[in-house]
């Protein structure tokens, strides 16, 4: 991201009201500290937005904004570059002008070698414009709009050379060692990475392997491929993940690193005996990621008041609660985020290290070698650590000893598997801790899911018809919510599906969110032998939390999502 020099950007935001110029200091000394840019530090902090820094940016370097969500993309000249080539210099071709000019999307339009270095190899002349970073994933996405055959045709070309390898009698190392299969492995890899994929799944079914990618929390069928290839493309992945090649009836884990055009990947893989074989999964991570500001996840104004009040708080616990694939670790890496700084020590213990923090002491669980979540964390608390992540909470070991690590002075955070904010206190209460001692140390429970955004390149609105007001209501009241005072509004959206979202009508995932205090009231309640959830709900919904239902309503009422994707998570 191209920088507005500190001084200039420091007077703007005092001068607007925005920080004083004390606080800037001290976030640039910071900024030095992590190896961050000012800016984003300042996002991160909600101290500014994205927009408003692009804005700024815009208006001191004198280009215009490329706003590619609101124009048409002309793929003829976005094709005038291939997709590894536009990912190492950011950049995107978006138009061709009337006198032959080309219009570029740029994260840093002052890039005056990009420029030159388009200008000679394409021999036109180059306009810039300042791309946000949405701006240029909606661009590379239209890269990664291949048809399945293309993609089939790539794919099964290389198997045919691999199977000529095995019909020659090669092992399997062998022929995973061979190019042909490399290619195929690459292309698994870097097709999915184009595709937003969080996920791919290599499936050994009884005539064939099923390849499926898992983009925006579904997962869709990408291609199916001969069955025996099968051995080699695991072999290759083994190799590259540094696992045994020999074991096939034991799960195994590992993890590598690839490069794809300018973007560097973290790959977790996991491999686990089925029927027919080894099954894999690998799970894709950028490694140069960013811990998001909460607002970025998609929190309201109040909720983020609520989080940060409670996580700038010396001592207790803060939990996170939601299913497995809800953004939970998410929440809880842009919370460290907030909270590195040069005066408190971060512990972690997580299963697994999903991303690298600067300053942040992460220690991975590792069962063959003795270390759980329980036996981490009290090492950790060896540590003088003043802030303590726990990935999660999961049985009465762990629970006692993030109690009693809460008790003693330090900042707890972690995560549970419950439905909503309030079912997390009688979980607590199936792990043995006592009522007293879960009064005395919750600051507050947060509660979420993920939900599908529209793709902006193609929303439509469209009247709220009276099947999906009925449906809305009835859910309100299965959730025990006013649903007589619900105002229907008069226009809904959806995703009419495009070649930038795949036809699906969504790209990428936001947050929906409830969160409460506990305050006085509801420790009584805790502690009170006639303990009683639904009770516990009701206080809840005295004192006005927004459920993740109606937090989920209110974005779709603004076009961020849709009806039926809240309906689909909230009842999940």
């Amino acid at each position: 991201m191209v920088q507005i020099p500190a001084e200039q950007l420091k007077d703007q935001l005092a001068k607007e009201g925005l920080i004083t110029a004390e606080e800037f200091d001290a976030i640039a000394a910071e900024s030095g500290r992590m190896g961050q840019s000012v800016a984003e530090i300042l996002i991160s902090k909600s101290i500014i937005t994205p927009d408003y820094y692009f804005n700024a940016l815009s208006k001191f370097f004198g280009v215009a904004l490329a706003k590619l969500s609101g124009r048409q993309i002309d793929e003829s000249a976005l094709k005038l570059i291939d997709e590894d080539l536009a990912r190492q210099k950011r950049v995107v071709i978006f138009a061709k002008e009337t006198d032959d000019t080309l219009d570029v999307a740029m994260d840093d339009p002052t890039d005056l070698a990009a420029i030159d270095f388009l200008a000679n190899r394409l021999k036109a002349k180059i306009r810039p414009f300042l791309a946000t970073t949405d701006d240029l994933n909606r661009g590379f996405a239209l890269y990664g709009r291949r048809s399945a055959e293309d993609f089939k045709k790539i794919i099964e070309e290389n198997i045919q050379v691999s199977l000529r390898g095995e019909l020659l009698g090669k092992t399997g190392k062998e022929v995973a060692e061979e190019i042909p299969v490399v290619a195929i492995v690459d292309n698994l890899i870097s097709y999915a990475i184009s595709s937003r994929a969080s996920d791919i799944h290599i499936e050994i079914m009884e005539d064939s392997v099923l390849v499926r990618f898992r983009i925006d929390g579904a997962l869709h069928e990408i291609t199916k491929i001969p069955k025996a290839v099968h051995d080699a493309i695991i072999a290759r992945l083994k190799l590259l993940s540094a696992l045994r090649l020999d074991e096939h009836s034991k799960p195994q884990d590992g993890r590598f690193r690839y490069q794809a055009g300018g973007e560097l990947m973290d790959i977790r893989v996991s491999i686990i005996p089925t029927f027919y074989g080894e099954k894999l999964e690998m799970r894709l991570l950028a490694a140069t990621a960013r811990a998001q500001s909460f607002e970025e996840l998609g929190m309201s104004e109040d909720a983020v008041k609520i989080f940060k009040e409670n996580i700038s708080k010396t001592y207790g616990i803060v939990l996170v609660t939601g299913p497995t694939g809800s953004g939970k670790s998410t929440t809880l890496y842009s919370a460290l985020a907030a909270l590195n700084k040069s005066d408190v020590n971060i512990c972690t213990i997580e299963d697994p290290i999903e991303y690298e923090m600067k300053y942040v002491n992460q220690m991975q669980v590792n069962n063959a070698a003795g270390i759980t979540f329980a036996t981490g964390l009290r090492a950790l608390l060896r540590q003088d650590p003043n802030i303590i992540m726990v990935g999660e909470i999961r049985d009465s070991e762990t629970s006692d000893i993030s109690v009693q690590a809460a008790l003693t002075g330090h900042l707890v955070l972690s995560t549970l598997h419950t439905n909503d904010a309030p079912s997390a206190i009688p979980r607590l209460f199936d792990m043995k801790v006592e009522p007293f001692l879960v009064a005395a140390v919750l600051n507050a429970i947060m509660a979420q899911r993920l939900v599908r955004k529209i793709c902006l390149d193609c929303i439509e609105s469209y009247k709220a018809t009276s099947e999906i007001v009925n449906t809305i209501k009835s859910q309100m009241k299965n959730l025990g919510l006013d649903a007589a005072s619900y105002t229907p509004p008069k226009l809904l959206y959806r995703g009419k599906g495009c070649s930038v979202c795949g036809q699906i009508g969504y790209r990428g995932r936001m947050g929906i969110y409830e969160i409460f205090d506990v305050d006085e009231e509801i420790r009584t309640a805790i502690v009170d032998p006639r303990f009683n959830l639904d009770v516990l709900k009701k206080i809840v919904r005295k004192k006005n939390v927004i459920t993740m239902f109606e937090d989920g309503i209110r974005k779709a009422e603004r076009g961020l999502t849709t009806i039926e994707e809240v309906l689909r998570v909230i009842r999940e």
